[in-house]
């Protein structure tokens, strides 16, 4: 018998005693309820080893939820820590994209300039070899003018 049936049956040898008139106490059977006692406490060390079994594994599974809550707050942790790398790493893509974008576009402007200026010193020396040819054929004229005078 476990200790609780054990409790119940003194409870109600307690209950069922009979009622000693004038005096207001309740007769029990002695012997019974030593008895009843003894068996409670033959059967307590059981109920402790029970007892500590259960504690011992409220303790183990206690362990076991605490290690797994740190797992993944660990994981978690992790997760996030890879996404702020990536967000970083996403950041420094676009930064670096950004500048190489406006150093092409610089190089496309000092290029644009440049061959504008090349343009502009060719068309300078053809400018400068026709006003010189022009001026050959006008001196040539003005030869062939004074030589039919």
């Amino acid at each position: 018998m476990n200790i609780l049936n054990l409790l119940d049956v003194l409870e109600d040898e307690l209950e069922n005693g009979k009622l000693v008139p004038f005096i207001g106490r309740t007769m029990i059977d002695k012997e019974k309820s030593l008895s009843i006692i003894r068996d409670i406490r033959l059967s307590l060390p059981e109920a402790l080893r029970q007892a500590e079994m259960v504690k011992k594994e409220r303790q183990r599974i206690l362990a076991e939820a605490q290690k797994e809550a740190e797992t993944i707050i660990k994981e978690a942790e992790q997760h996030i820590k890879t996404l702020v790398d990536e967000h970083e790493i996403t950041q420094k893509a676009y930064q670096q994209s950004r500048e190489i974008i406006e150093n092409a576009q610089d190089s496309a402007k000092q290029i644009r300039l440049g061959a504008k200026e090349y343009a502009d010193e060719l068309l300078q020396e053809v400018e400068q070899y026709l006003e010189q040819q022009l001026n050959i054929v006008k001196q040539n004229r003005q030869e062939l003018n004074v030589a039919k005078r």
